[in-house]
């Protein structure tokens, strides 16, 4: 008997992928068992395609979701390059000297050839920050950074070794390109400019600042919760509202914490509202602005200030939230205050 189409269209190489096939005989068992796989993934494809569909995860809860990028996190992000390459290019044009031209070059093409007549290391850069960014066309800033520089000179009293002078606040600014894939490039050296404009500070919503007395049942809560959280002095969950995850400060940089003052959203007379025993109805909030000052464990006093929101439960006040900024009061215009809660 001949053999069937379909057999004398197989194809038996003397070795498939690496696995060597010692006789036909063999082959055409491996072939009769690939067929009969192929059959039976045939048969079972729909079951197993609707299980793996009802096997994924729920994306809408779980936490592996990546999240779309808003349109502010998407510009934090582009500002954050030209910043950042300004704010290297001016601490390595600062502390460059003759000999040492190349390390400009990644910043500025052609900067090798530069003549500078200091020698490298004559003005040592302790900080630098970009203060200001004016985009001055598209992929196009101009930054501007503000640098600590300390000039180190020759001690007179020591021939050769270095006398460090004191700190000096200086500003440059940086025209800055992107070019092809990103890449970033200074169209000019630096230019030293005058420190930018401080601006006015802002209008807040809370009332006068007061002395904070602890007849105050929510200045007992906050002193304590202060305490806890910067100074390590008992449990916070004792002063939080339930399901609050704040931790605190670990390791405790202060020995110890003092309220001194408050400002209260909506009155200039924090507590006055709420006297000593009167019943607090639950769910009552209070937004209050924080002075305080806390000591280290070397007995250096700094002061500090929060904003944060207290709430009535059970008859006693808990902190709800320590708020990421305090309240600022709004124009004429809007009809709610710019929260900065949490």
């Amino acid at each position: 008997m001949g053999r069937r189409p379909e057999e004398e269209s197989v194809v038996l190489p003397g070795e498939a992928g690496g696995w060597a096939l010692g006789s036909l005989g063999a082959a055409a068992n491996a072939v009769t068992v690939l067929r009969r796989s192929a059959w039976v993934l045939l048969l079972t494809g729909p079951a197993l395609g609707a299980w793996a569909l009802l096997a994924q995860p729920d994306v809408a809860s779980g936490t592996a979701a990546v999240p779309e990028r808003s349109a502010a996190a998407a510009s934090s992000v582009s500002d954050a390059g030209p910043g950042g390459f300004a704010e290297l290019f001016v601490s390595t044009y600062l502390e460059a000297g003759e000999g040492t031209q190349a390390s400009l070059a990644a910043f500025l093409p052609g900067a090798e050839t530069l003549a500078l007549s200091a020698g490298p290391g004559s003005q040592v850069v302790e900080q630098v920050a970009s203060v200001r960014m004016r985009a001055v066309s598209d992929g196009y800033w101009a930054v501007t950074v503000a640098a600590r520089v300390r000039l180190v000179k020759a001690a007179p009293d020591k021939p050769g070794a270095p006398e460090r002078t004191d700190v000096v606040m200086r500003y440059f600014r940086v025209p800055v390109r992107s070019g092809p894939g990103g890449t970033l490039t200074a169209v000019s050296l630096p230019a030293e400019v005058s420190a930018p404009p401080v601006g006015k500070a802002p209008a807040l919503v809370y009332g006068q600042w007061a002395e904070a007395r602890r007849t105050d049942a929510g200045v007992r809560t906050l002193g304590g919760f202060l305490s806890s959280y910067l100074a390590g002095e008992g449990e916070l969950d004792r002063y939080m509202s339930p399901g609050s995850t704040l931790s605190p400060v670990v390791p405790a940089p202060y020995a110890s914490v003092r309220l001194d003052r408050l400002a209260e959203y909506g009155t200039n007379a924090p507590g006055a509202a709420f006297p000593e025993g009167a019943e607090i109805p639950d769910g009552t909030r209070r937004r209050l602005l924080l002075g305080v000052t806390a000591t280290d464990h070397a007995g250096v006093e700094r002061p500090l200030t929060y904003a944060l929101a207290l709430k009535a439960r059970d008859g006693r006040w808990e902190v709800e939230a320590v708020e990421a900024a305090p309240l600022l009061a709004v124009s004429a215009g809007s009809d709610a205050t710019t929260d900065g809660s949490n």
